[in-house]
């Protein structure tokens, strides 16, 4: 049980980042762009570094096991791309003007301020497309953190790091469409809540299902969702906010701090 709560307390603090992106929006003047950037660089790098390296051979390990080498190799890089699937056919289902993954930089939001009910759209439906998007972060971060502590751990607070800038994408447009600084923060808030849910969703559900076949299935896919996410969202938004090397660097960082955590912690 013990083992369980410290999953879902991982969990819940990855989730609760999109709380600190509002915070940051509407209680500071500025946001540093370069911080932001080398921020989601050092996320992207953490994410790619732990699942081709641990994530997806541990999958590899668990499915081999039950299949044989060759047919084991198969079946994990299968839910590799499924887990890249799944995630890609939520962005696609997601309108890419309300995508906070589509979204072009902050400042635009203050131009379109008069357009009140514009943007008030574009927040909720920036909620509810990163609602969607935290869910499936939710299961990896809780199954990792169930299977090995130190991975859990890692990759709770890559995913804490990009959380951060989607509280904003919620919180800046409602903001701006309400001028009601409560309404915003607890409507970016609630848009992490879906990561504990789907811990939740993990355990009274999926954890019956969970012999060493189904586990590695789940962190292949994992492994699948958190590179796309990496690719997909974290490097091009941290491009946009700085320069490329700034956000090359953060990426590298980040590799090089996973790589040391896991020499440190094995």
């Amino acid at each position: 049980m013990n083992d369980v709560l410290f999953a879902f307390s991982l969990t819940l603090f990855a989730g609760l980042a999109t709380g600190i992106g509002s915070v940051m929006t509407l209680f500071k003047k500025t946001l540093n762009p370069k911080f932001l950037a080398i921020s989601l660089g050092f996320s992207a790098g953490v994410m790619i570094y732990v699942s081709f390296v641990e994530i997806f051979p541990k999958a590899l390990e668990s499915l081999q096991n039950v299949f044989g080498d060759k047919q084991g190799y198969v079946y994990t890089t299968i839910a590799f791309f499924i887990g890249i699937g799944i995630i890609a056919l939520i962005d696609k289902l997601v309108p890419s003007a309300e995508n906070p993954h589509e979204m072009n930089k902050i400042a635009h939001f203050k131009d379109a301020a008069s357009h009140k009910k514009r943007l008030m759209r574009m927040g909720l439906f920036s909620a509810l497309a990163i609602a969607i998007h935290n869910f499936p972060e939710g299961l990896a971060t809780f199954f990792a953190a169930l299977h090995d502590p130190t991975l859990g751990i890692s990759i709770a607070v890559a995913i804490a790091i990009h959380n951060i800038p989607e509280g904003v994408a919620v919180a800046v447009p409602i903001f701006f469409a309400t001028q009601n600084r409560k309404k915003a923060f607890v409507l970016s808030f609630l848009s992490g809540l879906t990561e504990p849910i789907g811990a939740l969703v993990g355990y009274f559900i999926l954890s019956h299902f969970l012999d060493e076949a189904m586990l590695g299935y789940v962190f292949a896919g994992v492994a699948g969702i958190m590179v796309y996410i990496s690719l997909d969202e974290l490097l091009p938004m941290a491009e946009e906010h700085g320069e490329h090397h700034i956000a090359i660097w953060g990426l590298i960082v980040g590799m090089l701090v996973m790589a040391t955590s896991l020499i440190l912690f094995r």
